[in-house]
């Protein structure tokens, strides 16, 4: 699907018909991507648990946490999905984002 078209007809009709399937397949990308990082970050705080006593820089510190106050340390193997949906909504409201931004700073994109 394509949100781009090239010009017909003399630009009579330049219409774009699959604007609409694009956009509802962004709308399924940037879902996936959040499944992605939280992920990420459920392994990289599982990671940092398993490296104890060593600390992490400010901004992992608060990130690890802050995700640790809502998805607990895996002793043994266990159904993840509900962890990175969890993770996923801390994501998704920005109160991630926010944690981060009150330990190191404004993040410039």
């Amino acid at each position: 699907a394509s949100a781009d078209s090239i010009p017909t007809n003399a630009d009579k009709e330049d219409h774009v018909s699959m604007g609409t399937i694009a956009a509802r397949k962004l709308g399924q990308v940037v879902r996936n991507s959040e499944n992605v990082v939280a992920m990420e970050f459920l392994a990289a705080c599982q990671g940092l648990d398993l490296r104890k006593p060593l600390e992490p820089a400010a901004g992992v510190l608060a990130a690890h946490q802050f995700i640790r106050k809502h998805v607990s340390y895996a002793k043994e193997d266990r159904f993840f999905a509900e962890d990175i949906w969890a993770i996923g909504d801390l994501i998704r409201d920005n109160s991630l984002m926010n944690v981060l931004k009150k330990s190191i700073g404004e993040l410039e994109f």
